[in-house]
């Protein structure tokens, strides 16, 4: 699709009365940032050619002065939905700030979450200086300390985290804060706007986001900020808000709304891409809160657990563990504190004459922990214990020998081929096992192992080929589960969100991962290399 260009610009409504529009300033910064090139993808080393909602943005903020000839903006805040160009922008604007703007000594800097998010920008505006040769020349790229140096004005674009940074002594001239939800807190944003730019007579504050999913961040009081303002609810001369997205209302899966939604659709992302992800959040329904913040810019507040219950439920048959003595089957063990819930989870996978994968759990808490953590927890651990969906073992912490007893009874009713164990807190109970008899597999908690049992399990639960007889302790473990995602789709609990507990959970995903790679035959054919996973 070619280039979408601006045609007819009006300065924005938010002008203020005495403000005027200056075509010189605004078509030099749109000449400064059509000078870089692009330095990603399919786009790298074509020129930055402004989208018409990137160059309406730089004309209203270089070009809308106040009297005096300063910028009548000081804070943009843009929010739009993912791979529509954020970081090239913002690498954009920070180098214009710093290179372009005239400013003596000017004082930029590059805000991120992390380190890692950090680097990403920075990354980029050092590749545009690379390419650009009249840049080039004149500026200093000092990689290991995350500074660009432009030698003329002796002015320098400098990348700060959350993680790291000084409180002091900042005299700002511009700061370009990227993925502004993904800030932990408050602090960083704070002490990089609120006094650091007096000595300054333009400094400008601009905050590139995607929506987020809490409410209680910097970044949503900003968003709320910004929507009041676009609502005529506040007035603020000196705040420039832009925000793309869909509204809580519409239709989620209509291309229409998607448009609204993307001013880069069909530029810098195909509206197959779109498609595709909005086919996989119908089919995937813990998907769709995703699809709804990233692609249609919506705050969605992680409200939603991961696992439809009614789904989940779905899936109870009533079964006797007698019909499944001496089938193979394969354990997850997650214990997370001596005295906190162990779980021990068996998954059996279908056999010729039976279609489903079967799933026992197994947990232990503390006997003497027992009534305290049912008052703090406000959890009924007591009854699941007299009903026999728990057990207790003497003492006030977890004693492992009563486990590893009852495991190895186990292993002579049912054909335990192998167990998984998470490898942090487990090695001692994992070479008793061993001593035992029984086939350890260490397993990762990270996206690479977790993420393809994690998709499957929702995919047989939708399918109602799982198969658990209502045991009340994992159902409460799996209405639990809140789900962290990678920038790659790759998916896994997680543990820090999920507020209540998910041990028996993730034990399950564990043995299930073991079950669908060795089948009843443990010979090393998976169902993954079957299967499409990343359509979940």
């Amino acid at each position: 699709m070619p280039m979408r260009k601006l045609k007819n610009y009006k300065p924005t409504r938010f002008m203020a009365e005495t403000s005027h529009y200056s075509k010189q300033m605004a078509d030099f910064a749109v000449m400064f940032i059509e000078q870089l090139t692009h330095t990603k993808g399919t786009w790298a080393g074509k020129p930055f050619e402004l989208i018409d909602w990137q160059e309406r943005i730089i004309r209203d903020l270089f070009g809308v002065l106040k009297p005096n000839g300063y910028r009548q903006f000081n804070t943009a805040y843009i929010e739009i939905p993912k791979k529509m160009g954020k970081s090239e922008l913002a690498a954009a604007v920070a180098l214009l700030l710093c290179c372009g703007d005239g400013e003596e000594r000017a004082e930029v800097y590059g805000c991120a979450a992390d380190r890692q998010q950090a680097t990403i920008v920075f990354d980029v505006a050092a590749d545009m200086v690379r390419m650009c040769p009249a840049l080039n020349r004149r500026v200093k790229i000092l990689a290991s300390q995350k500074r660009i140096i432009y030698e003329p004005t002796n002015s320098f674009y400098q990348v700060l985290s959350a993680e790291a940074y000084s409180k002091h002594g900042f005299n700002i001239h511009g700061v370009v804060f990227d993925e502004l939800h993904t800030q932990p807190n408050r602090k960083l944003f704070d002490v990089m706007t609120k006094g650091s730019g007096d000595a300054r007579m333009q400094p400008l504050y601009f905050l590139i986001t995607t929506a987020g999913n809490d409410t209680n961040t910097i970044c949503y009081e900003v968003h709320q900020k910004a929507q009041d303002i676009l609502d005529g609810r506040k007035v603020d001369p000196t705040f420039y808000p832009v925000i793309y997205g869909a509204e809580p209302d519409e239709d989620w899966t209509d291309p229409e709304v998607w448009k609204k939604a993307n001013p880069s659709l069909g530029i810098t992302v195909g509206i197959d891409k779109v498609e595709a992800a909005c086919e996989s959040a119908k089919q995937n329904p813990g998907e769709e809160n995703s699809f709804r913040q990233l692609r249609l810019n919506q705050w969605v507040k992680q409200a939603v657990r991961w696992m439809p219950m009614e789904k989940w439920d779905k899936c109870k048959i009533a079964f006797d563990d007698e019909m499944l003595d001496g089938r193979v089957c394969y354990g997850g063990l997650d214990l997370s504190s001596t005295t906190d819930i162990t779980a021990f989870v068996l998954v059996f996978p279908p056999t010729d004459e039976d279609e489903y994968y079967y799933v026992l759990p197994y947990f232990w808490l503390p006997e003497e922990t027992l009534s305290l953590r049912v008052r703090r927890d406000h959890v009924p651990y007591d009854i699941w214990e007299r009903q026999g969906y728990l057990k207790t073992t003497e003492g006030n912490v977890v004693h492992y020998g009563f486990i590893e007893n009852f495991i190895d009874e186990l292993g002579q009713k049912f054909h335990i081929k192998e167990i998984a164990f998470d490898r942090w807190g487990a090695v001692q109970m994992s070479q008793n096992l061993e001593g035992l008899g029984f086939t350890m597999v260490q397993f990762g908690q990270g996206y690479k192992d977790m993420s393809p049992p994690t998709k499957e399990l929702m995919k047989l639960t939708l399918e109602q080929t799982l198969a658990h007889n209502g045991h009340p302790v994992l159902r409460w473990m799996m209405d639990n589960i809140f789900i962290r995602r990678d920038p790659a789709g790759n998916i896994k609990p997680d543990k820090e969100k999920s507020t209540e507990k998910i041990d028996g959970a993730v034990a399950m995903i564990m043995a299930l991962d073991r079950a669908i790679r060795c089948g009843c035959t443990g010979d090393g054919t998976s169902v993954y290399d079957e299967r499409d996973m990343l359509i979940l």
